[in-house]
């Protein structure tokens, strides 16, 4: 007699980026996060308290979302141009590591 035994697969969550629409997998991306206290910042440990929206690592991908205003969206909110602009920056910081 055959015992047949079940594997499990993990399963891998998905998250859309804002800029493109892609679904990548959450450690393809990186997480940008509204907080109560800091406001709109970046979370490259995706692991911060807040509402998060996700982005790939491209400036492409920024561009589009900026133009989209894919923030203005996800966050359910006016976004300021000073927060694209920091986000461009600190974006440029850790994609260049």
């Amino acid at each position: 007699m055959e015992v047949k035994t079940q594997v499990s697969t993990k399963k891998i969550p998905l998250r859309q980026c804002i800029g493109c629409g892609e679904s990548k997998s959450k450690k393809e991306m990186i997480r940008i996060l509204k907080t109560e206290t800091e406001g709109i910042i970046l979370d490259p440990t995706g692991r911060k308290n807040g509402r998060g929206a996700y982005i790939c690592p491209s400036s492409e991908c920024l561009k589009k979302a900026i133009k989209s205003r894919g923030l203005d969206r996800s966050f359910k909110m006016q976004v300021p141009k000073e927060v694209y602009e920091t986000l461009k920056k600190e974006m440029e910081q850790l994609v260049g590591q």
